[in-house]
């Protein structure tokens, strides 16, 4: 139970960063910025594990980067993704 509560927080923060590094408004909202931070969790805290060593189960500095970095990434994939449609 805390295990998920503390993603779901974590990936909130880490979307929050992420969607201030990012110039301009995005058009999304609470749970979709929870997800991009979860999911850029995944990407980047595992692939900062592999660059910089360290255990991807346990978050560390390298983690937070790698996460923001990879809850950037998303925010740039999605915004390309989602403006070809409006």
């Amino acid at each position: 139970m805390w295990s998920l509560l503390s993603w779901i927080v974590f990936g909130f923060v880490v979307g929050l960063i992420a969607r201030f590094i990012m110039p301009g408004h995005q058009h999304i909202g609470f749970i979709r910025t929870t997800l991009l931070g979860i999911g850029g969790s995944f990407v980047g805290g595992f692939l900062s594990a592999l660059i910089f060593g360290g255990n991807w189960r346990n978050p560390g500095p390298s983690s937070w980067i790698g996460a923001i970095i990879g809850a950037v990434v998303l925010l740039v994939l999605s915004e390309t993704v989602f403006s070809r449609r409006r």
